[in-house]
């Protein structure tokens, strides 16, 4: 029953806010307090930054996923966990690639999983020098 009354008020829905919550802090200091307050409701969050051109930056979005997910333990290192985070970065990716395609992107990938769900964000700016656009990207899975 318990754990009943905890998936009405988590699951994929509350892990996406949390994943684009920490991808959207603006310092070192604002990810320390949302994780903190995710980590109070059973969310574990991680944040990861990034920036390039994006054709050479989508394996390493991908990958720097993967390697954040791990190395903070949202993760264990097992094939359907990695594949998870990877898909879902992977699909958060191809939500921003009609905009980002040919231009510069910089911003932070926000990664949160609660249970079985991850979610994966990327949150950018898009664009040559300081004419920059902002997009969103979203992606889940389940383990």
């Amino acid at each position: 029953m318990e754990q009943q009354a905890s998936q009405t008020e988590t699951g994929s829905r509350e892990t996406a806010r949390a994943a684009l919550q920490i991808a959207s802090s603006r310092s070192r200091e604002e990810e320390k307090r949302i994780r903190a307050e995710w980590a109070q409701r059973g969310v574990r969050v991680i944040a990861a930054d990034y920036g390039g051109d994006f054709v050479p930056s989508v394996m390493r979005i991908v990958e720097r996923a993967v390697v954040a997910a791990k190395r903070e333990g949202l993760i264990a290192e097992a094939h359907a966990e990695e594949g998870a985070v990877a898909g879902a970065a992977h699909e958060a990716v191809a939500q921003i690639s009609a905009k980002a395609l040919g231009l510069n992107v910089g911003g932070k990938i926000g990664i949160a999983r609660w249970d079985a769900h991850v979610v994966v964000v990327l949150f950018m700016g898009v664009g040559l020098v300081h004419l920059n656009e902002v997009c969103l990207g979203l992606g889940h899975r389940a383990i």
